[in-house]
């Protein structure tokens, strides 16, 4: 029997209804305006999703965003790094992929993943260990997850050694790289590597990239946030591609 998740927030929940994932059952808070789920009332009947109005205590042990919607759904799909390849070759593009390492803010991690999918990202790569997980980068995403292919694996390292063996360029993203991210040749098979909020990239996986790019800033801040730094690599990669 597959495992079982809440997700919560309108936009996920609808997104979750959109895609393939199966969808047990839909919980709406009952003082909810019906105007505001009105959509989401008719995916559900769509689909044949059972819908039930619940008081407000049902959302107790939601953290704040539930906007008082959830739903329970099959928990995603276990994929590897041949899924990836196969996703990329079917879409008859060059490769494009991403890897995030120690990510620890859910809210964070939720942009990245929703830029991603946005810009046609063909799948992202997080370590099972010291990454954000839950409810909260699911809500962050705004439903992105529901479509977008991940790989949770045990070493970073070893899912860059299979992109390398494929020929697949990895540019790792850092403050202190040497090369301009536009000059960078990103028209070919490539994965971006992105590091945890405060420490990067570990040197110990930083060493697997084939570059390091980075981004410059001229002001008295010295860094971006990460998420806002992955879009903007994400979408130099679509200019380059003649994407946009």
């Amino acid at each position: 029997m597959s495992e079982r998740q809440f997700i919560y927030g309108i936009n996920p929940v609808k997104e979750a209804l959109r895609g393939n994932r199966s969808i047990y059952e839909v919980f709406i808070y009952k003082g909810r305006n019906p105007n505001t789920v009105k959509s989401i009332i008719e995916l559900c009947k769509h689909r044949g999703v059972k819908v039930s109005f619940v008081e407000r205590s049902f959302f107790s042990s939601f953290p704040k965003a539930h906007q008082g919607i959830a739903a329970l759904t099959e928990s995603p799909p276990s994929l590897s790094i041949e899924d990836l390849f196969e996703i990329s070759h079917q879409k008859g593009e060059p490769a494009f992929y991403l890897v995030v390492d120690s990510v620890q803010d859910p809210r964070n991690l939720g942009a990245i993943l929703r830029t991603a999918e946005v810009a046609g990202v063909h799948g992202v790569v997080l370590p099972k260990k010291r990454i954000a997980r839950g409810e909260t980068v699911e809500k962050a995403s705004a439903g992105a997850m529901q479509h977008l292919p991940i790989v949770n694996v045990p070493n970073i390292k070893h899912a860059l050694l299979k992109f390398r063996e494929r020929g697949i360029t990895v540019y790792a993203a850092e403050a202190d790289g040497q090369i301009l991210y536009w000059e960078a040749d990103m028209t070919g098979p490539l994965t971006i590597l992105i590091g945890s909020e405060g420490e990067g990239i570990k040197k110990t996986v930083k060493r697997y990239a084939d570059s390091v790019i980075t981004i410059p800033v001229r002001g008295k801040i010295n860094s971006l946030n990460v998420s806002v730094a992955t879009g903007i690599i994400i979408y130099e990669v679509l200019r380059q591609r003649k994407k946009i």
